[in-house]
């Protein structure tokens, strides 16, 4: 939370850290530069957020049966509907832990006649009619000076300097490792702890449970990131692999920790309460829009505080604010007063208001602050409140049932080298199977289906099916291996179900092709198969992904450099644009293959090889095929070859393969890396005169896009 202060009871037990609002409140100011859109949108249909947290500062109140029952009743008859109180603060638990026992933590918060604080809150909350959500206000924060800090010294991260603390609003603290899986397992048995121990109505994580950016240089996340990207952490902490390194794992870690209490209590609300998105993801490395998209957050309150009323509006239409919105109950966090710094009712109406103008709930900082440090008297505080709260608004926590990803798009790198083995050329995209580590595989938009050797496979479970199938590939090598099926995971985005999978366990050369990939045991690297023109199982895989994202894809090849490529996953209407357009076939249905099935073959291409007899040929076919590291032409009859013999075309055999309006491709065959390499050869067995596999080089200059809703093909030229 951006202001956490320490009760002055507390001091016998623990330090009063320092009053930082003035610092933290200038911060935000002078980050404030996010270009607003406006937008006013109707509150949630699971209810407006009435909320307020409790907090060390409140704790007169928490330990107190009377008191505390007095404080909900009251908040019930303002028609509040949610409180958030504070279950771990400053590396200690307000709960009797077995959790935090096991850390070495042998205290913990308890009330006046030694009750559990947090079983009577829960109690009195759900009597009550108000949800009660544990606040789990420090995160991966505590205190250098804790046992937590001292007991486990490895569980640290620091900055380069080998500094261990920085100075928040509540003093001075240090950093649990987010990437260090001790610490991941600490964070989430005491969640799970919370939910289970008491039946609460959720769990909340705030600006805490995130990583100031200029952390991460311990010894433990030096060694992972250079395992996993082949080069040390850049001495900028700002540097955007990195930076981004880091966000996608605390994102991978919330990702996990979701799915872990859903799997404890299925409408447990996930709430978040981070700081606004473009200073979260900057300096605290924590992309919670991100999460909202992949269905992590249930809901998110933003904190605002700040007493100039344009500034705190500006926040109140930010893109990533009103996309939110519409997906989950959306609230604003704002500042009621403190202690030495009172708030006036009408700047507390003037932005409950603005909020609730916009569909957005309302959260405040803090409990005491409603009303017991305002220059107004009571009576007229809370008369208020009431005027802002006329009727009562029920939350139905039933309703909080598991999202599925909101993208409509995504963007994949396509590397230039595979996980194993190394072809001439390919692009290779990372995916998951069975929840094994990432692994980069051959993205082949000439074939379907995705095949594995045995050695990228998880431990998640493996549906086996015992039926052993083969894939011959274009350059002769036989696949072999079992037909499972499991799930499989793009970044952050899963299959929707169990998608087939070969398992490759065998693979060997066609006799007449003895030159193949298989040749002298070369690792087999993966490949995923991204054809729409499937002819059995297994069928392309991204059929499978959630929502929007299984409509199509756009393949951007890097310009015959070493950049990476990418890879476009889901189709709109702004990605489609630029490209020219041509039909393709319909196939049959076959069963246990969703979706419609089209031939991938492109009619009516114009083919010209020169010191050929093919000019102009216009009766041809083409596939575009990212799988094939050189292009080739097959040809029916012989009459077409004319002087040419089969084999490798040479640099006076210019191609040139166009579709009048759509593309107009053109090489001279050469041999650099396989950038213009081209085949010619003769089949009397071609089901057509002319077949073009253009090659990869074809993706370096054109982008190119599968539409299996629509059974379409589009070309865009990167020139």
């Amino acid at each position: 939370m951006q202001f956490s202060f320490i009760d002055k009871g507390l001091r016998s037990i623990k330090r009063l850290l320092p009053l930082l609002f003035a610092i933290s409140f200038a911060t935000v100011l002078l980050l404030d530069n996010l270009t607003p859109v406006t937008a006013q949108l109707s509150p949630s249909p699971l209810g407006e957020i009435r909320g307020v947290w409790l907090t060390n500062n409140d704790f007169d109140i928490l330990s107190d049966r009377t008191k505390l029952q007095d404080t909900i009743a009251q908040l019930h008859r303002l028609n509040f509907n949610t409180i958030y109180p504070v279950v771990w603060n400053d590396g200690y638990t307000k709960y009797p832990s077995a959790v935090a026992q096991k850390a070495g933590i042998p205290f913990y918060f308890k009330g006046r006649e030694g009750q559990d604080i947090i079983a009577d809150i829960v109690t009195q909350s759900r009597s009550q009619g108000v949800l009660a959500i544990p606040w789990f206000e420090f995160g991966f924060m505590a205190p250098l000076t804790s046992e937590l800090a001292s007991n486990h010294p490895d569980w640290l991260t620091q900055k380069q300097d080998g500094t261990q603390t920085s100075i928040s609003a509540a003093g001075e603290v240090a950093w649990l490792n987010p990437f260090h899986p001790e610490v991941q397992k600490f964070i989430t048995d005491l969640v799970l702890e919370i939910i289970t121990q008491y039946n609460a109505d959720g769990i909340q994580f705030d600006d805490h449970m995130s990583l100031p950016v200029d952390f991460g240089y311990d010894k433990y996340t030096i060694n992972l990131y250079t395992q996993e990207t082949g080069s040390p952490p850049p001495p900028n902490p700002h540097a955007q692999a990195w930076k981004q390194w880091r966000i996608d794992k605390i994102t991978a870690f919330m990702l996990q920790l979701n799915q872990a209490v859903k799997a404890r209590k299925p409408n447990a609300v996930f709430s978040v309460s981070p700081n606004y998105y473009d200073f979260a993801y900057k300096y605290q490395l924590q992309d919670w829009l991100n999460w909202v998209r992949l269905g992590v957050v249930d809901e998110l309150i933003v904190q605002l505080y700040r007493n100039d009323l344009e500034s705190f509006n500006g926040k109140l239409t930010t893109p990533e604010l009103i996309e939110t919105q519409q997906l989950i109950p959306t609230g604003i966090g704002i500042m009621a007063g403190l202690r030495n710094r009172p708030v006036s009712m009408q700047q507390i109406q003037s932005q409950v208001r603005a909020a609730q103008q916009r569909g957005l709930g309302v959260t405040f900082f803090y409990y005491e602050s409603l009303w017991d440090y305002a220059q107004e008297p009571v009576a007229q505080r809370q008369a208020g409140f009431q005027e802002l709260f006329p009727n009562p608004v029920v939350r139905d926590t039933s309703q909080f049932i598991a999202r599925k990803p909101s993208f409509n798009t995504i963007t994949v790198p396509l590397y230039t080298k595979g996980s194993v083995g190394q072809r001439v050329r390919g692009y290779f995209m990372e995916v998951s199977v069975a929840g094994g580590q990432p692994k980069r595989v051959l993205l082949d938009t000439g074939s379907a289906g995705l095949r594995v050797p045995q050695e990228f496979l998880g431990n998640a479970p493996i549906n086996r099916t015992g039926q052993i199938i083969k894939e011959v590939l274009n350059d002769g090598t036989v696949l072999e291996g079992e037909l499972v099926y499991t799930t499989m995971r793009i970044g952050f985005i899963s299959t929707d179900e169990p998608v087939p999978v070969q398992i490759v366990t065998s693979r060997q050369c066609l006799p007449q092709k003895p030159n193949c990939s298989a040749k002298n045991g070369t690792p087999f690297s993966g490949i995923i198969g991204v054809n729409y023109s499937e002819k059995a199982v297994p069928y392309n895989p991204l059929r499978k992904l959630p929502g929007n994202l299984s409509n199509g894809l756009i393949v951007s090849g890097n310009g015959g450099s070493k950049n990476n490529g990418s890879l476009i996953i889901g189709l709109t209407a702004n990605n489609r644009e630029g490209f020219q357009m041509v039909s393709l076939s319909p196939q049959p249905a076959i069963d246990g293959l969703p979706g419609n099935r089209w031939d991938s073959q492109l009619n009516g291409v114009c083919v010209t090889i020169s010191g050929s007899s093919m000019k102009n040929t216009c009766n041809s076919k083409m596939v575009a095929d990212t799988g094939t590291s050189s292009g080739f032409t097959e040809i029916k009859s012989a009459s077409l070859m004319g002087k040419l013999k089969p084999g490798k075309l040479r640099p006076e055999n210019a191609v040139k393969v166009t579709i009048p309006g759509v593309f107009d491709y053109s090489l001279t065959p050469g041999n650099r890396d396989g950038f213009n390499l081209w085949n010619i050869s003769i089949s009397a067995k071609a089901e057509n005169p002319v077949v073009v596999n253009s090659g990869i080089a074809f993706f370096d200059k054109y982008d190119v896009l599968f539409d299996p809703v629509n059974g379409q093909q589009g070309f865009k030229s990167r020139s």
